[in-house]
């Protein structure tokens, strides 16, 4: 389909197709519009240079987006203990508490997403992005009916996960 340095036909269709589903597969992993599109940027690049049959991209392109942002994730660790440093609100403004302790789940969550298994963090990060147990299955190669066990597993695995690095109180 996508010939040497050719842009590929379909591009441009797909792109339009499929770039708000990308995008929301990103923001669940990454939890930042922005940072989710420049996700989206880097999947519609890899999806440009490959040879993936249209038919099969809205699934490609989730489980890429899923991947992409894992990855993002993952390099981020090192710099969110440097940024949370230089972002200390003042703690005497309850609505600022509050939106620290809500920042701080959040970063809970992603961190400890980035902690479980490849396959059941990006299951769980599409079905949650509002793919259904069909197109997660078509998706990772699963068969439908164990979308929902491995689900589950990576669930119960985050809850896990949460509960290890839990903070001491």
């Amino acid at each position: 389909m996508a010939g040497g340095d050719a842009v590929r036909a379909d591009l441009e269709q797909v792109f339009r197709t499929a770039w708000p589903r990308v995008v929301a597969v990103a923001t669940r992993v990454v939890g930042d519009r922005h940072r989710a599109e420049d996700v989206a940027q880097e999947v519609f690049l890899s999806f440009a240079r490959s040879s993936v049959p249209a038919g099969e991209a809205a699934g490609w392109l989730a489980v890429a987006a899923a991947h992409t942002a894992l990855n993002h994730l993952r390099a981020d660790r090192r710099r969110a203990t440097r940024e949370e440093a230089a972002d200390r609100p003042d703690p005497t403004t309850p609505d600022v508490a509050d939106d620290v302790v809500t920042r701080d789940e959040r970063r809970r969550v992603r961190a400890a997403l980035g902690r479980l298994p490849r396959r059941q963090a990006v299951a769980l990060v599409l079905r949650h992005s509002g793919l259904s147990y069909a197109e997660v299955a078509a998706a990772l190669d699963l068969s439908p009916g164990s979308v929902g066990t491995t689900v589950r597993r990576a669930e119960s695995a985050l809850r896990e996960e949460l509960t290890r690095h839990a903070p001491n109180h």
